[in-house]
């Protein structure tokens, strides 16, 4: 081998052993920390405070059905004729046109306050616990007042001896100024009893139910004579 050949050979190795020393050792790779896992979010709460008290009335109402204190639901549908039959048509449009004088709030109900303005214009007024213990004796549903059907419920009692002489709502009864309620006040049960004995409910109702359409029959015709008479002035007059 020439030592020109030779020469090259040390020198491709010196080259080869520069370039291994001022190559950069490979740096080592930081460890990942692992990523903390979320948190589970907590499961949204619903508002409890509405379905606590409906299960608390359940619950409640419940109880009172197993100790035989609960009251039965009635039905929404309310037609008074049906429901006292003992009252006459004509009794029950007159405690309707009483119900809604005190109605001030027009929302189908008489409240403390309007049953308190209802008694002191009866001359009878009443203290707040004798107003409370008023609507306590005819509240079904218990909400706190008088429903139609609860007010006239008030007259029920009364003509059937059921409300102490006493009582608000026995000066309810007798102060409405309600012929056949007061009636069925003083006569009871005598009262109501003459009359089943005169005719039954259904014939009752029918009976009036005649009368007030035989009413209106004399209205019409009385209209149109009145109408027929106004037309033959007026022609007088056109001639």
């Amino acid at each position: 081998m020439s030592s020109n050949e030779l020469a090259r050979k040390l020198q491709r190795r010196l080259q080869q052993w520069e370039a291994l020393e001022g190559s950069p050792e490979p740096s080592p790779q930081p460890q990942r920390e692992p990523e903390p896992e979320p948190e589970p979010e907590p499961p949204t709460r619903a508002p409890t405070a509405s379905a606590d008290a409906e299960l608390s009335a359940q619950l409640n109402r419940r109880l009172d059905i197993n100790e035989g204190a609960a009251r039965p639901r009635r039905c929404k549908v309310f037609n008074p004729y049906t429901e006292f039959p003992e009252f006459s048509r004509r009794l029950i449009k007159d405690l309707e046109s009483k119900f809604k004088q005190y109605d001030a709030g027009r929302d189908g109900f008489i409240d403390l306050m309007e049953l308190k303005l209802m008694m002191e214009k009866l001359g009878a007024p009443q203290t707040h616990l004798g107003l409370k213990s008023m609507i306590k004796e005819v509240d079904e549903d218990f909400d706190g007042k008088l429903s139609f059907r609860e007010f006239l419920l008030i007259f029920h009692k009364a003509a059937a001896g059921e409300l102490q002489e006493e009582s608000g709502l026995m000066a309810l009864a007798k102060l409405s100024e309600i012929d056949v309620a007061l009636e069925g006040v003083k006569g009871a049960k005598d009262f109501f009893e003459a009359k089943v004995q005169a005719l039954s409910a259904a014939s009752r109702f029918e009976a009036e139910l005649k009368a007030e359409q035989e009413e209106r029959k004399r209205e019409e015709e009385k209209r149109r004579i009145r109408q027929a008479a106004f037309r033959e002035l007026k022609a007088a007059f056109s001639t």
